[in-house]
């Protein structure tokens, strides 16, 4: 199966993950640690990452280390850039409103 940003980032274990490994490189144990999850599943959730080039798994000796790879999230921050516009808009556009219907009721009052 073909892997991408999109489909790495689609799932919060996996975003958490992601979050969690921006801060330091971890061993998969230390990744494991950190979730209420079985340990083989945090194994596939590291396994998506590593296919779809988030993160590397580098193995020193009996620790396999996972260490993020940052410029591979650039595809998904440029598709959500595009976007950021629009929903600014959209939400100054409902704030007006709301602060409209807000001052429509204190002067009715």
């Amino acid at each position: 199966m073909r892997r991408d940003v999109f489909q790495a980032i689609a799932d919060p274990i996996r975003r958490d993950i992601i979050e969690l490994l921006s801060k330091e490189p971890l061993t998969v144990n230390e990744v494991a640690e950190e979730f209420a999850i079985s340990r083989p599943a945090i194994s596939k959730h590291l396994k998506i990452l590593n296919e779809c080039d988030i993160i590397a798994i580098d193995k020193k000796g009996r620790e396999r280390y996972c260490k993020i790879q940052p410029q591979q999230l650039v595809p998904a921050f440029l598709w959500m850039e595009q976007y950021k516009v629009l929903w600014e808009n959209k939400l100054d556009s409902f704030e007006r409103y709301l602060m409209e219907l807000k001052s429509k009721t204190e002067n009715n009052e």
